[in-house]
């Protein structure tokens, strides 16, 4: 009912584990303030998804819009949670909310720690999806490709980058680097077969060759793969790039030359089998792949500005058996978990999955988090009324605010802007671009 007491929650990061806690949260009957960094909601699942994909992303954001006009959740975007935000942990945790769940995905870059990796010309996946998929600031910075594209990571996230190179740049060649072999690639068959008309067979068939010693040492058949290849259809000439593969590499520097990208040097691994893995050893045996960019797709680490207790790339959580710890964040002076704070999907545990994933571990948290708030007295609904209320002015007053009529305003605009362009989807390039559309 209208009038029932409700226990307040904010919920931070408006992607799909956020969303989702969101939902979970209000069916509890809970009130929750959705606090996002960017404008639009949607995170990965609208910033993420290759750019083409409209009609995955039309119909997230059609579950998303269900989501946001629930009469129990407040959504405020273009708000910046961390140590230099407009608000800080500590604020968060004055304003008085019940729980604090933070959803705020694996926003930091992971580095490999090989030499020349931040040269010019050396881009990490998430910065590139996030430029070609529009998300400011990405979006308004340069991310000029070259004709030859190094690729360090064989996952769907470099199935993404192979398709961009492929059908949106002028590349002519792309190298997929794995450190491992083959039968260990990461990204699934589905999603490669967004690239299938550039990958190059003959090159496929020399590569599979050239480690044929090594992957029968291992006990694997390297006749497996090329009757596989066998059964697939040689690429189209709808590209002019070509995608190829370099197998049992691992990354130890990038060479450069007048300041400009000139290659990748790999080590040569051998693969061994520990227990139920396989593992790639380093042979010492090095060599140059040619290249003029080089894209690091190796996952993600957090944000460690965020404000919350990290280690080793990820947030800290309380350790032991029960289940409800993994969500709990880590006091880590007091050795117990911080009274009502939580993370839920990629915050929790960097680069796991996708949409499916983020909203099975966010409904799983939140029942933890459920169980948390029955410790807690709830407040009459007016008073969690005064408090959004509160909340909405005082970022007001530090900046622009954008709830959701503003977003839809804004979707409203860029779908106008993409029927005068005769273009399946417009994004706006900038915050700037945005506001104005807003009328913010």
């Amino acid at each position: 009912m209208a009038d029932d007491p409700v226990h307040l929650v904010a919920v931070i990061g408006a992607g799909p584990a956020g969303l989702f806690a969101a939902r979970a949260l209000a069916a509890t009957g809970a009130r929750v303030v959705l606090l996002n960094r960017d404008i639009k909601p949607g995170g990965l699942a609208e910033y993420g998804i290759f750019l083409n994909k409209y009609k995955m992303k039309g119909g997230l954001r059609r579950q998303f819009h269900k989501i946001l006009t629930d009469p129990l959740i407040t959504y405020l975007g273009h708000v910046t949670i961390s140590n230099k935000g407009d608000l800080t942990v500590p604020d968060l945790e004055a304003l008085g909310f019940d729980a604090l769940v933070y959803a705020i995905g694996a926003q930091g870059t992971k580095y490999l720690g090989v030499e020349g990796e931040r040269l010019p010309g050396v881009y990490h996946a998430k910065d590139l999806v996030y430029h070609y998929n529009r998300l400011p600031p990405f979006s308004e910075r340069p991310f000029p490709m070259g004709r030859r594209v190094a690729i360090v990571g064989v996952g769907n996230v470099m199935v993404d980058i192979a398709n961009y190179c492929a059908h949106f740049t002028d590349c002519e060649e792309i190298i997929a680097i794995a450190r491992r072999g083959p039968f260990e690639k990461a990204y699934d068959d589905r999603e490669f077969e967004d690239v299938e008309d550039a990958f190059d067979h003959a090159r496929y068939r020399e590569e599979i060759e050239r480690i044929r010693p090594r992957l029968v040492a291992a006990g694997q058949n390297p006749d497996e793969l090329l009757a596989a290849l066998a059964a697939k259809p040689e690429g189209s000439a709808r590209t002019l790039a070509r995608l190829r593969f370099r197998f049992l590499a691992s990354p130890k520097r990038v060479l450069a030359e007048g300041g400009r990208v000139v290659g990748l040097e790999v080590e040569e691994n051998r693969l061994e089998r520990k227990g139920d893995r396989i593992v790639a050893i380093g042979t010492g045996e090095t060599s140059v792949i040619p290249a003029d960019t080089v894209v690091f797709a190796v996952g993600d680490r957090v944000d460690e500005d965020a404000g919350l207790p990290y280690k080793d790339g990820l947030y800290l959580t309380v350790p032991g058996e029960d289940p409800a710890a993994a969500y709990q964040v880590l006091d880590p002076a007091a050795g117990k978990p911080q009274p009502g704070v939580f993370v839920v999907g990629w915050a929790r545990r960097a680069s796991d999955g996708v949409v499916g994933r983020a909203r099975l571990d966010a409904e799983t948290g939140i029942r933890h988090v459920a169980s948390y708030l029955t410790t807690r007295p709830k407040r009459p609904r007016a008073e969690a009324e005064q408090a959004v209320e509160s909340l909405r002015k005082t970022l007001a007053a530090r900046g622009a605010v954008v709830d959701y009529p503003a977003v839809q305003r804004l979707e409203a605009a860029e779908k106008a802007r993409a029927a005068a362009d005769k273009v399946e989807e417009f994004k706006f390039r900038s915050d700037r671009e945005m506001l104005d559309a807003i009328g913010s």
